[in-house]
């Protein structure tokens, strides 16, 4: 006997919607009553010393493991030492940064194939094929001016409206890129007027 199409489809639905596992899983409705086993007394912990985190953030002095103990009545488990992992914690600097008075940008035209290093001023717009590219800020590291370039680019199409707007990093041009089918435009450097 040869079905429609339309008969199977409505069929197989119907049968994927009776399985239970078809149905959506919710993970918030525990049937559990309280732990067994498990009590909290605040006082047993009095007088307990823990060991605090060094002024650079590392932990403190051992044989280089960690001990949980975990006592009878609250789960039976025999775990008793972990290895350490990781290292100690440092705190990340933002290096001192100046303004830059001018850009230097890379634009892409993939259907001509070929790339076109701009040189603009801050604020100065530039048409390149359909869109314009404007540099509203232009920043540096002062330690080392070659090293990297933070470029605040809009670019607009020839309607006006925004095809980007946001922080290019030279050093990581895909981080914040252009997402347009055409073109592309990422910032090379900065440097002062």
């Amino acid at each position: 006997m040869r079905r429609a199409p339309a008969a199977c489809l409505a069929g197989a639905l119907a049968l994927a919607l009776a399985t239970p596992w078809a149905a959506a899983q919710t993970f918030d409705n525990f049937d559990v009553g309280p732990l067994v086993g498990f009590e909290f007394d605040p006082d047993a912990l009095a007088g307990t010393e823990v060991p605090s985190l060094g002024e650079d953030g590392s932990l403190p002095e051992d044989d280089g493991s960690i001990t949980l103990d975990i006592t009878e009545g609250q789960g039976g488990a025999e775990l008793t030492i972990l290895p350490r992992v990781g290292s100690a914690v440092t705190s990340v600097t933002q290096p001192r940064t100046s303004q830059g008075g001018r850009a230097t940008l890379r634009a892409l035209d993939r259907m001509l194939g070929r790339p076109t290093d701009v040189e603009m001023a801050i604020g100065e717009t530039v048409m390149f094929g359909r869109i314009a590219i404007h540099v509203v800020e232009c920043r540096f590291p002062a330690e080392d001016p070659a090293s990297d370039a933070y470029a605040h680019v809009e670019i607009l199409d020839q309607e006006g409206s925004t095809l980007f707007d946001g922080w290019m990093i030279a050093s990581s041009p895909a981080l914040n890129a252009l997402e347009h089918p055409r073109y592309d435009v990422w910032v090379l450097g900065c440097r002062a007027g």
